[in-house]
């Protein structure tokens, strides 16, 4: 379909919150989401909410299988998740470094709890409930963060630990976002 701009940190429409989905598997949909892999795979990117791109619905796309932005990341499969809800299964945290398509060039170290229960529907209403770990569960919570409203840095304890990517691993491999 197409490569749509992304939207950058300071736009407002980022900090809004999203609108729930009504209707499945109608054209609409099935031409943002392509809009949307496409801008995600263009930009080597984890994942990707509709209110990157100025949609302010609650869908959300990620999977990674090999990604230079994440070298290290483990495998999360391709998923379409719409009107999301997030239900950690304990209070175990773990500190991570993101980056965000949102964001570029940056990262930080971000806390997020690190065994989650998300549930929401794909693309034509099938339910999908699924209990995550590690990778995988930061990078649900990253971006549904997105649907709220909610960019990683306001979750960044520390701001010494928030800065560009080249100047943080200055000796790493890391694809600059």
């Amino acid at each position: 379909m197409a490569i749509r701009p992304v939207l950058r940190m300071g736009d407002p429409r980022l900090l809004e919150p999203s609108k729930p989905v009504e209707k499945f598997d109608t054209p609409e949909l099935h031409a943002l989401l392509a809009d949307m892999q496409d801008t995600m795979r263009s930009l080597d990117g984890a994942g990707l909410a509709a209110p990157q791109i100025g949609v302010g619905l609650q869908v959300v796309i990620f999977g990674i299988d090999h990604n230079p932005r994440y070298p290290d990341a483990e495998t999360v499969p391709q998923t379409v998740l719409i009107n999301p809800t997030l239900a950690a299964i304990d209070e175990e945290l773990e500190e991570g470094w993101e980056g965000c398509l949102s964001v570029p060039g940056m990262r930080g170290l971000v806390p997020r709890y690190k065994n989650l229960r998300y549930r929401g529907f794909d693309q034509y209403g099938k339910a999908i409930d699924r209990t995550v770990s590690g990778f995988h569960a930061r990078v649900v919570q990253h971006e549904c963060d997105h649907l709220a409203g909610i960019l990683y840095p306001m979750r960044i304890r520390d701001l010494r630990n928030f800065g560009f990517t080249r100047e943080l691993f200055p000796d790493d491999d890391i694809a600059d976002d």
